[in-house]
């Protein structure tokens, strides 16, 4: 095994994948004053978001603002961290998730593949709330670094209180990428991304709060992902 092959492996152990229960959420959006239900298969999520340290190991490039190997990385479009899945997948023998089509901003999810993808928006906020249908898993200070803790950046992931499914850092330090587009009706192929980060005020910071941008072109500084897979 080339030492490339070693540091991912390591590094996706240090990550490591919590078993999610199959369920369901209850959804809304405060845009439109929807609400609907939605049923959740078991899948797998990762215990952190992805970090530089890993993301670096396999591209060789490290976007984000703000360095450090234990930081989230961020300033990163959803193409980006889809493309990474892919990479990811391909380099440990799994099947790719997405399937970009030429000459479009069309991409086709294969929701069978064994490999590594972004959580659907259900999934995202249903393993936030693990289980429950709390806007939070704790008191805010103790589970999220946020406009008024995070001394305006990210921080190393892992530093506050998981969920009560051992997830850490889903509401703050930065905003994650889901696989869903938001609504194409009226915002074309932008994609979903939720749980607040370093900048955002107390409002913002919760299970329940949706945001939306272009998925080719939006990179930020509070913006970055994390990986799901497939239930085994």
């Amino acid at each position: 095994m080339d030492k490339i092959k070693i540091d991912i492996s390591r590094q996706l152990m240090e990550q490591s994948f919590v078993s999610i229960p199959s369920g369901r959420v209850e959804m809304r959006d405060d845009r439109t004053k929807e609400a609907w239900v939605a049923e959740v298969d078991a899948f797998q999520l990762a215990k952190f978001p992805v970090t530089q340290d890993l993301y670096e190991v396999l591209t060789g490039t490290n976007p984000s603002t703000f360095k450090g190997s234990r930081l989230p990385v961020e300033t990163i479009s959803w193409v980006d961290a889809v493309n990474f899945c892919n990479q990811l997948s391909a380099y440990l023998g799994k099947d790719s998730c997405y399937v970009f089509n030429s000459g479009s901003e069309i991409v086709t999810v294969n929701s069978q593949a064994n490999g590594f993808r972004l959580p659907t928006e259900a999934e995202w906020q249903y393993a936030c709330q693990a289980g429950t249908k709390g806007i939070r898993y704790g008191e805010l200070d103790d589970i999220a670094w946020y406009k008024e803790n995070s001394n305006n950046r990210t921080l190393e992931v892992g530093q506050k209180m998981p969920n009560a499914w051992g997830l850490y850092d889903m509401l703050g330090n930065v905003w994650e990428w889901c696989t869903d587009i938001y609504d194409e009706r009226v915002y074309g192929s932008y994609r979903v991304i939720r749980g607040g980060g370093w900048c955002d005020m107390e409002r913002s910071v919760m299970a329940t709060s949706r945001r939306r941008s272009h998925p080719f072109s939006f990179r930020i500084d509070d913006l970055g992902f994390r990986m799901a897979i497939n239930a085994k």
